[in-house]
């Protein structure tokens, strides 16, 4: 039978790095059965591990068939939300992940492409974004920890399968808590990040040609 509804994945990832608390899984959580007209949210929190994390999203890329991916990450000190253009092909960790993993200088997917681009309208979204008050931009790097890791699986995943569901990677600022333990640290409160999340699936469900305007950087 063909599908009548549309599901929306939408992962986080437990805390790491000595935080108690994971704003990616938090935002995640707080969409778990989130509806836009047709369309249900599915919140999934992956660990924050290599390997296991893309087993996790397997598993619920199976379970949940999504018609759109949008994979949340914590990106500390960064002052906006971050939606990603491009996962590279490379694993390089500043510091061990959860389970004490701290590879370097290995590839995601052995003898696959360098890169992938997000599906997402990501210029769209970060344009509808801030129309509704919302602090964004393009990010040109997800790093090459966990967060690319996943990022790059997902898209290496999406593209075997013919591009027929469309993904990518937004990175998310520190809660308020969190960044009162970092002196200086620009944070987002919890309900904003839900809010915006909520206006970004809306952006990424209607819109299926990226707008053309400028988002690049000097450096």
């Amino acid at each position: 039978m063909p599908q009548t509804t549309v599901n929306v994945l939408v992962t986080g990832f437990e805390p790491f790095d000595q935080d108690r608390v994971n704003p990616s899984w938090e935002v995640a959580r707080a969409l778990d059965g989130w509806r836009h007209g047709g369309a249900t949210v599915h919140g999934v929190c992956l660990p924050c591990v290599f390997d296991r994390a893309l087993a996790s999203l397997d598993a619920a890329l199976t379970t949940h068939r999504p018609n759109l991916v949008v994979c949340l990450g914590l990106a500390g000190g960064r002052a906006e939300v971050s939606v990603e253009r491009v996962a590279v092909n490379v694993n390089d960790a500043r510091i061990p992940d959860n389970a004490g993993q701290q590879p370097v200088d290995t590839a995601v997917v052995a003898q696959a492409p360098a890169a992938y681009f997000a599906t997402l309208p990501i210029k769209a979204i970060v344009r509808d974004l801030r129309a509704q008050g919302f602090p964004a931009s393009v990010s040109n790097t997800a790093g090459t920890f966990v967060c690319n890791h996943v990022f790059y699986g997902l898209m290496h995943r999406l593209s075997a399968h013919g591009g027929a569901v469309r993904g990518g990677f937004v990175h998310l600022p520190y809660l308020p808590e969190q960044a009162a333990l970092h002196a200086g640290a620009p944070s987002m409160a919890l309900d904003t990040q839900v809010q915006a999340l909520r206006a970004l699936i809306r952006t990424a469900l209607t819109v299926h040609e990226d707008v053309i305007e400028t988002a690049g950087r000097l450096h």
